[in-house]
Parts: structure tokens; sequence; C-alpha cells
């Protein structure tokens, strides 16, 4: 008999016949909606990992209706092809979909030392878990970062590489003050047992920025940051993305986050809300100066206009305004 799950709003789907539960010592996560063939590439690209540390796959499906992800990666997981579990989780929503595989990963693995993200429109390098984990215990660091390289639909899209919307927040390798994805991340036990559950914040579940507001947090417990160059991920970037719509409402949408989650920060402090407020219409302010630069550098008015949407975002969100753009995925 199958162990269950003991988690809520969590159905196991799929379990493979060699896992051992106790030797696992990192989990990879993995969310999936409706991408059945993306996702069957990013699951062979992780069991194509050269290590020999321990580790299993966790496939969190997030369309409980019709499940393709799950119904196009059952038979890796029955076959032995890829070691781990294959669950849904029930509850609609990036952030949902997260705690699900994080929580089932502590429920899962008594002896788990890592959990370890990629999305289903990335494919990790042979090296990269080995990578991960190697460059967090040189760094002492309890979460490490890492960059999504971007691959875009022809060679001509390549000038989109250094556009803030796609480009690393970090290029070298080493401790940093904020991480802010979770699309290559590895985060280490002693940070999920510390911080509150859900772990992502499900008012995130829809606009995304649950990821950067966790890291957030877990940095004001003193939990330290680091970067790893050497272990990126290539993310597949669709057409629609190059539009000059989606890519004003991500960069109104990452104003927006910033305001969100430095709100959460300071919820507590004297005047919190009114210097949150003031930082905004000062980086309104400033914004053309700044776009200027960036122009000039560049060359790019898309690049150079993106100091403005992000701070309209920023001073959007003071009224209530939220682009959630992960509500119609078909738009995404």
């Amino acid at each position: 008999m199958q162990p269950s799950i003991n988690v809520e709003n969590v159905t196991l789907v799929a379990r493979s016949p060699g896992l051992s539960a106790d030797s696992i010592e990192i989990a990879v996560t993995l969310p999936t909606f409706r991408r059945p063939e993306q996702v069957l590439e990013t699951i062979r690209s992780v069991a194509a990992q050269r290590t020999r540390r321990p580790f299993a796959l966790i496939v969190m499906e997030n369309d409980a209706e019709r499940h393709a992800g799950a119904d196009a990666a059952a038979p890796l997981f029955e076959n032995d092809t890829v070691a781990g579990l294959l669950i849904i989780a029930e509850e609609r929503g990036n952030c949902s979909a997260y705690n699900a595989g994080w929580s089932t990963a502590l429920d899962q693995f008594p002896n788990l030392k890592y959990v370890q993200v990629i999305d289903d429109d990335e494919l990790a390098e042979p090296d990269w878990l080995e990578t991960m984990v190697a460059t967090a215990e040189r760094l002492s660091a309890d979460i490490v970062g890492a960059p999504q390289v971007p691959v875009f639909p022809n060679a001509s899209d390549q000038r989109w590489a250094d556009h803030p919307v796609f480009a690393p927040p970090y290029r070298t390798t080493g401790l940093v003050d904020a991480l802010y994805s979770s699309g290559n991340l590895l985060v280490s036990r002693p940070v999920l047992d510390a911080m509150e559950r859900p772990f992502l914040e499900p008012a995130f579940n829809f606009m995304g920025g649950g990821d950067s507001d966790f890291l957030s947090r877990a940095a004001r417990k003193g939990f330290k940051l680091g970067w790893c160059a050497e272990a990126p991920v290539l993310e597949t970037i669709p057409a629609r993305r190059l539009e000059g719509d989606w890519i004003r409402a991500r960069s109104l949408r990452n104003g927006v986050i910033s305001t969100l989650v430095e709100k959460r920060r300071r919820a507590d402090a004297p005047l919190g809300a009114m210097r949150v407020a003031a930082k905004s219409l000062a980086l309104l302010a400033a914004a053309p100066l700044r776009g200027m630069i960036r122009f000039i550098r560049t060359g790019s008015a898309s690049v150079g206009i993106y100091p403005l949407y992000v701070a309209l975002g920023r001073v959007m969100a003071e009224f209530g305004y939220a682009n959630e753009q992960y509500r119609q995925p078909e738009k995404n």
C-alpha cells in the first residue's frame, strides 16, 4: 500500500515504485499548468542530472479539472524514469502550487535538506542541481537563486535579453541582499521549518510576487541569500511575451508587487504605509530622468520607459490596482 499524502488540498496521482523516501535529501519541485509537452521536457532534464546527492522530483499539477500535465507525466513516474511524486494541487494559483509541493516534500521526506525549484517552461542543464547545492554550501547561504536565461522564438529577438523584464538581477556568484523570483531557486530545510505557512501568500496567486514576498520575509528573519551564476535554466519565451502590451503589463505588475511587498514589510513600522507611498511618488518623479539615462545607454525605448511603468504600477497599487496576469493563462 502506497503512503498517503498528509497535506491539505493535495491528491497523490503517482509515486515511482523505486522511491526510497528516507534516503531523499533534495526535492525538486515543478509546478505545471496546461503545458503537457513542455513539462515532459522539463522532467527529462531533471531526470538527467549528474549528481550523487539523492533527490526526488515532485510535479504539482495545478489544473485539477483538465490535468493534462499530470496525464502526460504519469507514465514517467510509474515506470521509474524519474524518482518522485506526481500530485494535484487542488487549489488554483501559482502560490498554492508551490505551497503544495513544498509541504509535500516536508511530509514525505524525513531527511530532506533542500527544496529546489524549476518551472514547467524551463530546462535544467545536467549539472544544475549539483552546482546549486555546492554553491549554497560554499557560500553558507540558506537560499540560492540562479539565472533564468530566456530562449526567444527567433534569433533576432535576442535583443530583448537585456530588458529588465528578462534580465537576471545579478551577473556574478556571491552573497546578495535580495532575491526576487522562485523560477530557479534552492531553499534549505531550516528556512522551511522557520517560515510561517502557507509559505507563499495566496493573495499573490494570480498576480505573481508571492515568491518575492517570501524571499523578503526570509531575509528579514536573518537567512542568508546567495546567487549562483553558474546554474542557469533555459526559459522558453513565447512570442506573446514580446508584444508591447505584455511587456507593459509585466512592467506595471512589477511595480504593483514592489509596493505590496514593501507594505507587508513595513506593516508594523511607524508611518509605514505613508513611507511606502512617499517612496512611490518619489520614484514616479524620478522616472523620466532615469528612463532617459537608460534610453541613452541602451538605445531601446522599451528599456527607457521601464522605470516609468514600474513607478506607475507602484502608485496604482496604492489605489487597489492589481494586474493578475496569471488569471488568464492563455494571455500570459
